[in-house]
């Protein structure tokens, strides 16, 4: 189980800093607040883990789809080709095209939630995580940045010391920085709000979760 949540933890940590809170205290006078039936979220990432011990950091790039009511496709594309799909149902991975991980929420039941707070964070909503981070923002509509820091900051088991977050109509860079000194810098970039179907490899993926 240990192994499990630290996969779900990196997930709501790359997952959950894409796009804006939704409060109006926080919220970016421009950026997507809702999806809606029919529309589809695409992007692509790079994310460079800086870890100590190691000269360079550690590098992946890849993709992600959000489909409206269907689920969160993350594709890891390079070193390695590893695709994470969630859903409220649950969670699958696939290594190279082989199932390697099965999770369905009856076995976690802090999946559906997860899940809701990850796909939140896409559209900007954060509101799953106001009660966890104290949010700063700062900048404008046409470069703004969002700094979370823990609310406990004294607490052993909150593994981040801060997360920072920057863009214009989304979020385009993140940084998240962890309480041993590590940090994972994520750049997003060709991110699109389609109101199309999703392609068939999609409704593949998303229904091997369905069958959970």
């Amino acid at each position: 189980m240990t192994t499990i949540r630290t996969l779900l933890l990196s997930l709501a940590i790359s997952f959950g800093a894409f796009s804006t809170p939704s409060t109006a205290e926080t919220r970016p006078p421009v950026g997507q607040t809702a999806l809606k039936d029919g529309q589809v979220l695409r992007g692509h990432f790079e994310q460079d883990r800086f870890l100590k011990g190691f000269e360079a950091p550690l590098k992946t790039a890849g993709s992600f789809t959000l489909v409206a009511g269907g689920g969160l496709i993350w594709r890891a594309e390079t070193p390695f080709a590893v695709t994470t799909v969630m859903s409220p149902a649950g969670l699958v991975q696939e290594v190279d095209g082989k199932k390697t991980m099965s999770l369905a929420s009856t076995r976690i039941p802090f999946m559906s939630k997860l899940y809701s707070m990850l796909s939140g964070a896409l559209i900007g909503n954060w509101s799953d995580l106001e009660s966890t981070f104290k949010i700063a923002r700062s900048g404008d509509a046409k470069k703004w940045e969002l700094r979370f820091t823990p609310i406990a900051a004294n607490d052993p088991a909150m593994p981040i010391e801060a997360i920072v977050v920057s863009g214009r109509r989304l979020a385009e860079d993140v940084v998240v920085i962890r309480s041993n000194g590590d940090r994972d810098h994520l750049r997003f970039s060709g991110q699109s709000l389609e109101t199309a179907s999703p392609t068939s490899d999609e409704l593949n993926l998303l229904a091997m979760v369905k069958q959970l």
